[in-house]
């Protein structure tokens, strides 16, 4: 079966990371995933959460935020002014779980890394290029801390992306698109690291339950799409780095 922008089943999206979008914060990235733009902007503050304080560790902490611009998809939302939904609470949970596995937190010293992802247009897989593009504006920031000799190369764990797969009429399609993740019978987000080690996998059965041999198939399709990510994460990186 064609998809509807002649991709392969097993092929991502276009991707383009801009490093330092915004010039103010420590570390920025504009991600574009298809149609689906994120801004990823890190901030720095040398202190930790209260409760860290209380339980006297001395590692640091990896925090996010998440939010869709109202006009970011077709018809206007509302703005999360009288407290978030469930749907962000969940997605910003999930990207401060994911960033916070690339850094070895002990030797971030008592710091707060804080990830604001904004959509400003979604069309799908707004929370795995949340991911994806978050990592790079955090190594991004990180390497401003190692080169003023703040903390040690040793902060950095290992990179991070993230992708989304499903299965529509007994197919795996990875990446999808806004069209294809409200038509799926199985939406799967994955998020690995690049020694393949998976960090979180959130599936859910939309249309119609699936099968082991499907999940397995979605899995090699995301590893192999979350390896390209790391290459063009690596790519950017790499020169500024």
């Amino acid at each position: 079966m064609p998809r509807n922008d002649g991709r392969r089943n097993d092929q991502i999206r276009p991707v383009t990371l801009i490093p330092n979008y915004i010039i103010y914060p420590e570390g920025s990235v504009l991600i574009t995933a298809g149609k689906t733009k994120v801004l990823c902007n890190v901030t720095i503050e040398e202190e930790v959460p209260a409760w860290k304080k209380k339980s006297n560790l001395s590692s640091g902490w990896v925090t996010a935020e998440y939010a869709m611009l109202p006009r970011a998809t077709h018809t206007r939302s509302r703005r999360e002014t009288h407290g978030l939904g469930g749907r962000s609470q969940e997605i910003r949970r999930l990207i401060g779980r994911s960033l916070r596995a690339s850094v070895n937190l002990e030797e971030l010293g008592p710091r707060t890394c804080i990830i604001d992802c904004d959509v400003i247009q979604a069309d799908g897989g707004t929370r795995t290029a949340a991911i994806t593009g978050g990592y790079v504006a955090l190594t991004l920031a990180l390497q401003n801390l190692v080169e003023r000799g703040a903390v040690s190369s040793d902060v950095f764990a290992s990179p991070v992306a993230a992708i989304s797969v499903g299965m529509l009429n007994g197919q795996a399609l990875l990446d999808l698109c806004y069209e294809e993740d409200s038509a799926v019978d199985v939406d799967v987000n994955v998020v690995m690291n690049a020694k393949g080690e998976f960090i979180e996998v959130q599936g859910t059965a939309e249309g119609a339950t699936f099968s082991r041999e499907a999940l397995d198939t979605m899995l090699d399709f995301a590893a192999l799409g979350i390896e390209e990510l790391l290459h063009i994460q690596q790519g950017l990186l790499s020169p500024l780095g």
